[in-house]
């Protein structure tokens, strides 16, 4: 079996952490940058932000609803989150592992997002770190507003 790919990617806030780290699993604020797209319509957000909790994230584009499945693994506030990850077109027993780690910068913070992908969709890595480097933008976006 070969090894899973490792995407990591870092952003900087002016924010504080737990203010970024808050975004992670508040419903609103997360349908606005987690998995939304500009071209789509965020039609659900469901969290059940606990160890065991998950999430669904359906955004509805022209070819059909994206549905983004998530189980927390591990909450540690303001500092880790780590969650099972399944996007769209894959099966129900098709997780990923996705990190996020955030440390405070002074007035400021720095997250660092790890995504372990699993070596059969290592295909994709590359369309996964573009959607998580615009999902970090638009974080940040919202935390200016």
């Amino acid at each position: 079996m070969s090894a899973p790919v490792m995407l990591s990617l870092r952003h900087d806030y002016a924010a504080p952490a737990a203010r970024v780290f808050d975004a992670w699993l508040d419903p609103v604020q997360a349908a606005r940058f987690l998995f939304a797209t500009p071209e789509g319509e965020m039609v659900r957000a469901e969290l059940d932000p606990r160890v065991g909790g998950s999430f669904l994230f359906v955004d509805r584009r022209a070819d059909g609803d994206a549905e983004h499945h998530g189980r927390y693994v591990e909450i540690d506030r303001p500092h880790r989150l780590v969650f099972l990850f399944r996007g769209p077109g894959t099966a129900p027993d098709e997780w990923s592992r996705v990190a996020v780690d955030i440390v405070e910068r002074g007035r400021g913070c720095t997250l660092t997002l790890t995504h372990e992908i699993p070596a059969q969709w290592a295909d994709y890595a590359q369309p996964v770190r573009k959607g998580w480097t615009m999902i970090l933008a638009s974080l940040a976006r919202i935390l200016e507003s």
